[in-house]
């Protein structure tokens, strides 16, 4: 049967084949020397590279101590959280802002990229909550300000989600050159 119409051979024909089985089970097999050494032609192979256990950290794949300088490895994608990265600087927005910043801020210390965002999510809607104050006697203007707030928090969620993959930072005026200039100096 042809499964594939396009092909003007079948495929058993160009596929390398098994080689026989053995025809006696009685024999024991015959013991090889090892075959002799021959330079590799491989450019990177040397042979007296020491084992991986001279780095150190045999446990950690990636992790542990950078060889170089003898620092920890710093991963810019690592939170102190259990939560990924993406994911926690939403929250900065989600979470009752601007407590849910203000959380964020007492409880990542590992995440520059989360920082900011909790930074500008706190000082952003703690003036949005002042002028909430001040205009709270219109009912007109607090519907208007919740209508700006949920597009605030949505856009600015938004942006923290897909901007983590490049950890480009969205600054909103005044408060992202605030907040950029609190977790660079930290």
């Amino acid at each position: 049967m042809d499964f594939a119409p396009y092909q003007d051979t079948a495929p058993e024909h160009e596929r390398a084949l098994s080689p026989p089985p053995r025809r006696s089970s009685s024999r024991s097999p015959v013991p090889t020397s090892p075959p002799p050494n021959r330079p590799s032609t491989d450019p990177f192979f040397s042979s007296n590279l020491p084992p991986p256990s001279h780095f150190g950290d045999e446990g950690r794949a990636f992790g542990g101590a950078d060889t170089e300088g003898g620092r920890l490895n710093v991963n810019l994608f690592e939170t102190s959280l259990p939560i990924r990265l993406d994911y926690e600087a939403m929250l900065a927005y989600l979470l009752l802002p601007p407590a849910g910043g203000v959380i964020l801020l007492v409880m990542e210390h590992k995440s520059d990229y989360v920082r900011f965002h909790a930074w500008q999510s706190s000082m952003l809607f703690a003036v949005v909550f002042i002028i909430h104050l001040i205009f709270s006697f219109s009912k007109v203007m607090s519907w208007l300000l919740f209508a700006i707030d949920l597009l605030l928090i949505g856009f600015l969620s938004l942006h923290a989600y897909r901007d983590a993959d490049t950890l480009d930072r969205f600054e909103f005026p005044f408060f992202g050159r605030l907040a950029s200039s609190f977790v660079d100096s930290e």
